[in-house]
């Protein structure tokens, strides 16, 4: 134990938690994230001062209210270029970005891409119920497109955005998918996920029972991926030739140097920034 460590009481899943009472719908399945990632902060012992979590828009992205670190809450899509910013800004804090698949991959599909691409040392927790539950249920880049509903009759018909096949694509450093029913093994892939370096993708199926009640089927849709998570890219992608879309766990786990821009050390204050824009 470091003497920092040794200088505090052992904290736990409340100490990341903010006096704001969470207002999802019952049943939603972003309390137990929520949950799992107060419960993962406690188990690194990372002081709430020196993490930041940024969203967008959307039901998920409230989590940076419910939470006593440091946060902002960004528009529409824009949670990773924010993320991204306050990394290379102050690489001494442990940066989340949080959000949900239409928040993630519609309007911020291309930041989705670069951040991978970038390999910045942020995780992204993206809470994925398939439907945009904040805006009464259209149906998301992830929806089937057979999922027939009020907005959507008959389905769109078109083929669902693949998170996990994108981000191996794109060169993302960490890549798992569990499920808020299981908390426990949510809280451990996001440990995992924020340990290790570069750019973290967790994908979490979260059911949005309100607009989704088929989703209460995960419990037993969901299982164990029958081969255990790999650094070589050709072996994660045959894997996912094969995936479901319900298997949990950790699928790629990278060894690609983080991507952190060398500050030129000018000395230079904010004041001194903003002087160079004056008229």
């Amino acid at each position: 134990m470091t003497s920092e460590a040794a200088s505090h009481p052992a904290r736990s899943p409340r100490d990341y938690k903010s006096d704001i009472k969470p207002v999802w719908c019952p049943g939603c399945g972003d309390y137990s994230v929520l949950m799992s990632i107060s419960k993962a902060l406690a188990e690194l012992d990372a002081a709430p001062e020196e993490v930041a979590i940024i969203s967008g828009i959307g039901c998920s992205s409230r989590i940076p209210a419910y939470s006593s670190t440091y946060g902002f809450h960004g528009v529409h899509g824009r949670a990773l270029p924010l993320a991204t910013g306050l990394k290379v800004a102050r690489p001494d804090l442990t940066v989340l970005a949080a959000g949900g698949d239409g928040d993630g991959f519609s309007i911020g599909g291309n930041h989705f891409l670069h951040a991978c691409r970038r390999n910045i040392d942020i995780t992204y927790i993206v809470m994925d119920n398939k439907v945009y539950g904040m805006t009464k249920g259209q149906p998301s880049p992830t929806t089937e497109p057979d999922w027939d509903s009020a907005l959507a009759p008959g389905g769109t018909g078109i083929s669902p955005f693949k998170p996990l096949v994108i981000a191996l694509a794109a060169g993302a450093n960490f890549i798992a998918r569990g499920f808020a029913g299981d908390p426990n093994r949510v809280t451990r892939l996001i440990v995992e996920a924020i340990r290790h370096p570069g750019f973290s993708f967790v994908e979490i199926l979260s059911p949005c029972v309100t607009f989704r009640p088929d989703q209460r089927e995960w419990k037993q849709t969901t299982h164990e991926a029958v081969v255990e998570g790999t650094d070589d890219p050709g072996r994660a992608a045959r894997r996912l030739m094969t995936d479901d879309g319900f298997n949990v766990g950790v699928l790629y786990y990278g060894e690609r140097q983080p991507f952190q821009p060398s500050l030129d050390g000018s000395g230079e204050s904010v004041a001194d920034l903003e002087r160079e824009f004056v008229l």
